[in-house]
């Protein structure tokens, strides 16, 4: 069966590219494994088949089966203490050897201490929350409880924003990959065009002139019923921030037509974007808040939705009541990340080599005219490319990843042409520094080619 691949979610696993790369930088034995993979997991775009294999993970660093060491850039964006840290670590197997599992109708210590550290940090008011197995799960508790709270079904979401796999997720997600062939999705599932000063849809020319959250306070108008508006606080797949105003008029807009706003914070939670919940900087209260990802510590899958205590008002049916919701084993891991970020001020070093890397990153763009803007906050980082002459920007992206791959370096490409770093908050600065350098040599090389 042929079929067209999308490129806007990074590299394609089927490529050319990639192809070339792993007849030249893979050995054997690990050819052999990705054969054995190919032959018993389901191929889908992105992931099956694989582009390498892993025998190891710590700290900011993953070693591949030939040996070969990797600084990681990607993460799946759930690395945000590191791979393998010892407090992490030591909360797992301590209370996996106590308390392997909670089941359902039980409760645990670990997992009312990591509601109770999470309910009074959130920039929620009296908040409470549920816990699930990953952030898709928690994205459909969230559509599920504004439906109850609200009495409406009908969402507004972004074109070209992701926020999970599953069907429900998709169908308020914006990217093709995900969406495409998968009709008919939710009923009532809305998009409008994102936060993106770069290709507005209003013709702002990169310049921000807020058209875009204008148009969704007109939708909400116009449909009158919408139950919520799902949002990335700031999108992770190309690093789009929103000014402080666009959050301000969303809110306002959401409180005057009665919609729910639900901030999507799984992949940029924790420090991340150097507070420990994005949507800090803006200085607005969300109805709910979803995170995930780092949660679990790089190693344990959990997400949660946070939300107002008043809108605890659905015991009559399941939100979610998933096998793993209270899982203690998960939950000391997530309480060991809280320790971690706090003890070693995780949240002012993103501020400080965030803001050094953008520095940076800003002085090779004044260099190098192939880029066309960087863009950052906290340590998640954004380079996006241009089209060089007849080269697009998208090729161009992914063989500046592929360089770095053979260099050691793993990050994402996003929308096709934006480089996306998302360092562990830890990394050494030596290894943030060396990262930056072996990109800017990439880029550079791929301009002469």
């Amino acid at each position: 069966m042929s079929a067209e691949f999308d490129h806007s979610e990074g590299d394609v696993n089927l490529g050319a590219r990639r192809q070339h790369w792993q007849a030249k930088e893979l050995p054997d034995a690990t050819h052999e494994m990705l054969a054995e993979d190919a032959r018993w997991f389901l191929h889908q775009s992105m992931s099956t088949p694989c582009l390498n294999a892993v025998v190891a993970a710590q700290g900011s660093w993953l070693t591949d089966a030939g040996g070969r060491r990797i600084l990681d850039f990607h993460g799946n964006s759930l690395h945000q203490v590191g791979y393998g840290h010892p407090k992490v670590m030591a909360a797992i197997t301590n209370t996996l050897a106590q308390l392997p599992f909670s089941p359902r109708r039980y409760t645990n210590q670990p997992a009312i201490d990591l509601a109770r550290r999470l309910c009074t940090a959130a920039p929620i008011e009296e908040a409470k929350l549920l816990f699930a197995p990953g952030g898709t799960a928690a994205i459909g508790m969230a559509l599920k409880l504004a439906r109850v709270v609200t009495g409406r079904f009908k969402t507004l979401s972004m074109w070209d924003s992701f926020h999970g796999a599953s069907l429900d997720a998709i169908s308020i997600g914006g990217e093709a990959v995900f969406r495409q062939g998968m009709g008919p999705l939710l009923p009532g599932a809305e998009h409008v065009p994102p936060f993106e000063p770069g290709q507005c849809a209003f013709g702002c020319g990169g310049q921000c002139a807020l058209r875009c959250v204008d148009y969704i306070d007109y939708c909400l108008k116009k449909e009158g019923d919408v139950a919520a508006v799902i949002v990335e606080t700031v999108r992770c797949t190309d690093v789009q921030v929103p000014p402080l105003e666009y959050y301000r008029r969303l809110r306002d807009s959401c409180t005057r037509h009665g919609a729910l706003l639900i901030l999507d914070e799984i992949p940029i939670a924790l420090g991340r974007t150097g507070t420990l919940f994005a949507v800090e900087r803006y200085g607005i209260e969300p109805d709910m808040l979803v995170i995930g990802k780092g949660l679990g510590g790089a190693s344990m899958p959990l997400a949660a939705l946070i939300t107002h205590a008043r809108f605890d008002v659905a015991q009559h049916i399941s939100l979610g009541h998933y096998t793993h919701e209270k899982n203690p084993v998960a939950c000391a891991a997530g309480l060991a990340v809280l320790q971690v970020i706090d003890e070693e001020g995780l949240l002012a070093r993103s501020r400080h080599l965030g803001a050094m890397s953008l520095e940076r990153l800003t002085r090779l763009a004044a260099e190098l005219p192939v880029i066309s803007e960087v863009r950052g906050v906290g340590l998640l980082l954004g380079i996006e490319l241009r089209d060089q002459g007849e080269r697009a920007a998208s090729d161009l992206a992914e063989a500046v990843l592929y360089r770095c791959l053979s260099e050691g370096l793993s990050f994402k490409v996003g929308q096709g042409n934006v480089l996306v770093l998302a360092p562990p908050l830890n990394i050494l600065e030596d290894e943030l520094w060396w990262a930056l350098d072996c990109i800017a040599a990439a880029i550079r090389a791929e301009m002469l080619a």
